[in-house]
């Protein structure tokens, strides 16, 4: 069975594949997605049930009315007259999902215990184009515990090039040496 937010967010990629706007309802999206998880409270105001339906699609109007296409804010009125909202960011990522595999497109989640340095980023990048044949897009997470070296997650493989994974390869095969 389909979830909720994979129907809704590849419902509204489909609307805007067909008419050609995929890419920008995408920003959109993020940029939607991004204004309500900094604001929590405007958020939860337009999940109130003791506020008027009307009223919180006026909310809506007032907030968004011109800065975004009139798809995603249909949408958006959509989710919240259903009680959806709260599900936005599983829809975001589901629209993500569908656009992404449309254009061929990997996303890259890469752990590294400091930040990658731009020359870095880049050879990374070109390696993992390069090894999958996609346009790869990289999400940095820093991860402290990883103590150097990398962790590169993409396509459900796991790369691990980091001190942490060595060390514990090193005690795997010491334990399987003294045991």
């Amino acid at each position: 069975m389909m979830r909720v937010a994979e129907l809704y967010g590849g419902s509204l990629y489909d609307l805007a594949a067909e008419e050609k706007q995929e890419r920008d309802l995408l920003e959109e999206m993020q940029g939607v997605q991004h204004l309500l998880r900094e604001n929590p409270q405007y958020a939860a105001l337009l999940s109130e049930p003791s506020i008027p339906k009307e009223k919180r699609l006026e909310l809506l109007d007032q907030a968004f009315r011109g800065e975004i296409k009139p798809y995603l804010l249909n949408f958006l009125k959509l989710i919240t007259e259903r009680g959806l909202l709260f599900q936005y960011a599983g829809m975001c990522r589901a629209y993500e999902q569908r656009f992404n595999k449309a254009h061929n497109i990997a996303e890259a989640l890469v752990r590294t215990a400091v930040p990658l340095e731009e020359a870095e980023r880049g050879k990374l990048k070109e390696a993992l184009e390069k090894q999958s044949g996609k346009q790869v897009v990289l999400k940095e997470r820093i991860d402290a515990s990883l103590l150097g070296g990398m962790v590169v997650e993409m396509d459900g493989k796991t790369l691990d090039g980091s001190v942490a994974g060595r060390l514990l390869a090193i005690r795997k095969k010491v334990e399987e040496i003294v045991l």
